[in-house]
């Protein structure tokens, strides 16, 4: 088993990172409508739910920074045989999952009016309590927190968070599919198994 990519596959740690993106996104969805669909407002339940979703969501935006670094780092692997419309729409689709791994994680701790209890271990502090909240948002942009969450928030909740990742993530999933079926190719076993 190899950890670093190669031009027939994925390594080790580059299936664990997006597998792991993967479930870790699924989870932060579980919790977030787990407390919207059966929680009471202001109850220990509501707010433990809120708390999985915010520490899920920290973790997310760690996993990706890291994610990133090592891709810099490492070959990615070729491309299987297609037209230049089939690479140009993976491209495409690669670099706006890319945008949604980092948007939504940055936008929902900008968002947040609350700390992140991180898996209930120890506090990390809301944007607002930072210095650079009060730097770049209070004193530079003239920003009550209110008004500067009023955006972040329609980002992070109304535009990507209630349809957008779906259509992307449901676009990821179907692409894969046609390759090995329709194509019969390697695609998915490049981040699967390996094997020919």
């Amino acid at each position: 088993m190899n950890l670093k990519n190669s031009p027939m596959h994925y390594g080790f740690i580059a299936k664990c990172f997006h597998w792991g993106t993967a479930l870790l996104f699924l989870a932060a969805y579980v919790s977030v409508y787990y407390r919207q669909w059966f929680t009471e407002a202001k109850t220990p339940e509501n707010w433990t739910a809120l708390q999985l979703h915010l520490s899920i969501g920290v973790s997310l935006g760690v996993i990706v920074v890291l994610r990133v670094i090592w891709r810099k780092m490492n070959e990615t692997p070729q491309p299987e045989p297609g037209t230049k419309l089939e690479h140009l729409a993976a491209h495409m689709g690669h670099y706006a999952l890319y945008g949604v791994m980092i948007i939504m994680p940055l936008t929902g701790y900008l968002g947040t009016g609350v700390n992140t209890e991180f898996f209930f271990l120890f506090d990390v502090p809301k944007f607002e309590d930072t210095w650079l909240f009060t730097v770049v948002v209070q004193d530079f942009m003239g920003l009550s927190f209110k008004t500067f969450e009023a955006p972040i928030d329609f980002i992070h909740k109304d535009i990507f968070g209630a349809w957008l990742v779906w259509l992307l993530i449901l676009g990821h999933v179907l692409a894969a599919l046609y390759h090995h079926f329709g194509k019969g190719d390697r695609t998915i076993k490049k981040m699967t198994t390996g094997k020919p």
